[in-house]
């Protein structure tokens, strides 16, 4: 069920919100849906740290549904979200964006899919044990940790 609503929202999103982000164009609005978008990466990474550290008993069916709304979720390509105009030079105290992203769009497009292929990884072993799981959510974190070392400012 909660893949599904998931699952739903992330495919809503570019069909429903994204074209009215467009014509409203209001930067802090598109903002504040890029960090909706990653508030939602963070809450399934936040349930796989959780079990990768053992702060949570390994729960394999959780792990893995919680790997698929990361996958679901890293599918979506939100550059719709990287409207100029919206980083924490623009937007000081909304956004943590650092203007970087605009100068450096190929990295930042890099970055995302390094994402993407650990995010594949970890739906492998996803199930697999704790152990298995640690290890590709030690990936995955790793590409969060270099994109934000990059591109995202320690506050506001």
């Amino acid at each position: 069920m909660r893949k599904s609503i998931i699952t739903a929202a992330a495919l809503a999103f570019p069909v429903l919100i994204a074209p009215a982000l467009a014509q409203a164009a209001e930067p802090a609005d598109i903002a504040a849906a890029r960090i909706g978008y990653f508030s939602l990466v963070n809450l399934e990474m936040g349930g796989l740290a959780a079990m990768a550290k053992g702060e949570a008993p390994y729960d394999a069916d959780r792990a893995k549904a919680l790997a698929g709304d990361l996958g679901t979720l890293s599918e979506y390509l939100h550059d719709d979200l990287l409207a100029p105009g919206t980083s924490n030079a623009d937007l000081a105290g909304k956004t943590r964006a650092l203007p970087a992203i605009w100068e450096q769009t190929d990295d930042y497009r890099a970055k995302g899919m390094a994402f993407r292929e650990a995010v594949v990884g970890l739906n492998e072993v996803a199930g697999q044990g704790q152990e298995a799981l640690a290890a590709a959510v030690g990936k995955v974190g790793g590409t969060c940790k270099a994109c934000h070392d990059s591109y995202r400012a320690k506050d506001f």
